[in-house]
């Protein structure tokens, strides 16, 4: 035990950061890193509308790709090992919803007839909106977490339910983003309710019209990638506590997730509709973090109805490196998988 204090001493010397703690200073630094690269993305690519070149999307990708992994890279050095893994983990896991996410959003850009030039700037907003909505869900689930740990019980189930409704419709129809897209509840609220103008003003979320504010369609459209986003997040967060309880690796791979999605969208275009086995790759991944979300519960159990309230012994203890293999496999297969039958569906129409 000495010697264990010892070691975390010196860890905790050499780089700032304890085993199990994130310093102030380091959390406010992030937030600033990444509010700023927000803010750059928004002067480099919103601020003037255009619709992004299939180039200029995927240099812009690549490099929030590569951003994502050196701050992995950091993660690892400058903390540990376990969870720099577990940050890859997250980092993959919440990027692969993140696409996921796109084939609604482009089905709400159809839907609302969105003009190209504009795009980018209900995207960067609506992906600001859900970041901070994402940051307030962590929050509330790492006080949730610390204070219950049956909550991972929740976590678990809520997960493998997902995983069954996305295989359900997977295997009922393939998604496509020829769908139509429903609005939810605030969303037909706010467009009842509040003034709006029949077509858009440029980019521009509110215009003066005979002395009185309305609202554009654009407006709509962010609440409408906000709200979808703020359903989005009720899978992402308890999936990537189900390979991390550090709330500071679970905020950041949610960021570096979401930064680069703008310019994502634009660079897989139609591609979106070639993912056709994506859905049952994510509800795979889903299903099996659920598992090991009520494998870690019943290790650290407390129910008084289950096993008389005493953490449950002999279970297999799932590693976070197993994980992230398991992860990339589903990914790398079905993503093989889907372009293999668009191309033998393509040939076939010819």
């Amino acid at each position: 035990m000495d010697q264990t204090l010892s070691n975390a001493a010196a860890d905790t010397a050499l780089t700032g950061i304890a085993p199990d703690t994130v310093p102030t200073w380091v959390w406010l630094a992030t937030l600033g890193a990444i509010a700023a690269l927000f803010i750059f993305d928004f002067l480099t690519h919103v601020r003037k509308p255009h619709e992004p070149t299939f180039k200029e999307a995927a240099l812009w990708s690549t490099f929030y790709v590569a951003l994502a992994l050196l701050f992995g890279w950091g993660v690892w050095h400058f903390w540990d090992r376990e969870h720099g893994v577990e940050y890859f983990a997250g980092f993959i896991t919440e990027k692969s919803l993140s696409v996921d996410n796109l084939f609604v959003f482009v089905i709400i850009m159809k839907s609302f007839r969105v003009p190209a030039a504009y795009q980018q700037k209900a995207l960067l907003i609506g992906i600001v909106i859900a970041l901070i909505m994402r940051g307030i869900f962590i929050a509330l689930g790492a006080a949730a977490i610390e204070r219950f740990s049956w909550v991972f019980y929740l976590f678990g189930l809520f997960l493998l339910w997902t995983a069954w409704k996305l295989v359900v419709e997977s295997l009922k129809h393939t998604k496509s983003t020829d769908e139509d897209y429903e609005p939810n509840g605030v969303v037909k609220w706010f467009q009842r309710h509040m003034p709006t103008t029949d077509d858009y003003r440029g980019n521009a979320l509110t215009v003066i019209e005979n002395g009185k504010r309305m609202f554009t369609p654009m407006a709509i459209v962010i609440l409408a990638l906000g709200m979808t986003d703020l359903l989005f997040a009720l899978d992402s967060i308890p999936a990537i506590y189900g390979l991390t309880d550090a709330p500071y690796i679970v905020f950041t791979a949610n960021a570096f997730a979401l930064l680069g999605l703008l310019q994502l969208y634009f660079l897989l275009g139609g591609l979106l509709d070639r993912l056709v086995y994506l859905g049952i790759g994510l509800s795979l991944i889903l299903a099996f973090i659920g598992v090991k979300l009520i494998i870690h519960a019943m290790e650290a159990n407390t129910l008084p109805f289950l096993n008389s309230g005493q953490p449950i012994e002999g279970l297999p203890h799932i590693e976070t490196g197993f994980s992230l293999s398991v992860i990339v496999g589903i990914l790398v297969v079905t993503t093989v998988a889907s372009l293999l039958k668009s191309r033998s569906d393509a040939r076939k129409l010819r």
